[in-house]
């Protein structure tokens, strides 16, 4: 090759690596490029979790047939622990197997509406909760055969003649604050013994067995309860009655599955 021709060839080569340098794009540029081009997977929208509607038991269903109402599809802001539905309860075993529900005469559940509106306009942080409602005759006969034949008797009913309970016309309540903890009352609700006795709170408190605070949450449960017209049971601060017995068995009928 002529020393001519190769000079043009040089000159030819760098001009092409010359421009093939322009056309290529600076670093950011590059980048930008890049960025433009590459593909970012779809991330589909998480759809909401369906939770399905909670399906009421055979008991909760009876209760409903037989023209009681659920407390919580009256006033939801009301708690519920029902205590004879765990072994968590003075007979040590479990009542209520299906029930979790409280269930009242349809009055009555509006008469313990009522008492929560009264209780909310003094503290409006705190709650009733309902420890037991409704009670099926068939749980009033295993509550008896514990306490039958003991001193014990006089806190349950004898089945036998029925309890204002097996009529949806009578509510064991208590107190709860905004975090859901339990006021303090004095005695759990269950004790069976004269600490829970309204009739001896004035003396209870003179001999160091209750405080007089426990005592005056005793009374804004009471003092709202009797608000709505509930009558509270001397021997057990937690248990209030919407009628006497001898209405609630000439005017309703009583709770047996």
């Amino acid at each position: 090759m002529n020393r001519t021709l190769s000079h043009w060839l040089c000159i030819f080569f760098f001009s092409l690596s010359l421009s093939a340098c322009a056309n290529q794009p600076s670093a950011p540029e590059q980048s930008a490029v890049l960025a433009e081009e590459e593909e970012f997977p779809v991330i589909p929208e998480e759809e909401p979790e369906i939770v399905p509607a909670r399906v009421k038991s055979g008991i909760e269903q009876k209760m409903e047939k037989a023209g009681l109402v659920n407390v919580q599809d009256i006033d939801p802001s009301i708690s519920v622990h029902l205590v004879y539905a765990t072994e968590d309860n003075f007979t040590g075993t479990l009542l209520y197997d299906s029930l979790h529900l409280a269930y009242l005469l349809p009055h009555v559940a509006g008469m313990l509406a009522n008492a929560q509106q009264v209780l909310k306009n003094t503290h409006p942080e705190w709650s009733i909760i309902v420890y037991d409602a409704a009670r099926p005759l068939s749980a009033q006969r295993k509550m008896w055969d514990v306490v039958k034949g003991t001193p014990l008797n006089i806190y349950v009913s004898n089945p036998a003649k029925t309890g204002l309970h097996n009529y949806g016309a009578a509510v064991d309540v208590s107190l709860v604050d905004a975090s859901g903890k339990a006021i303090d009352m004095g005695t759990p609700f269950d004790f069976f013994g004269p600490e829970a006795h309204i009739d001896k709170e004035t003396l209870l408190v003179k001999n160091g067995k209750l405080t007089q605070q426990q005592v005056e949450n005793r009374l804004i449960l009471r003092n709202a309860m009797k608000a709505a017209g509930f009558k509270a049971l001397r021997t057990e601060w937690w248990h209030f009655n919407a009628c006497t017995r001898e209405e609630a068995r000439s005017r309703y009928k009583v709770i047996d599955f």
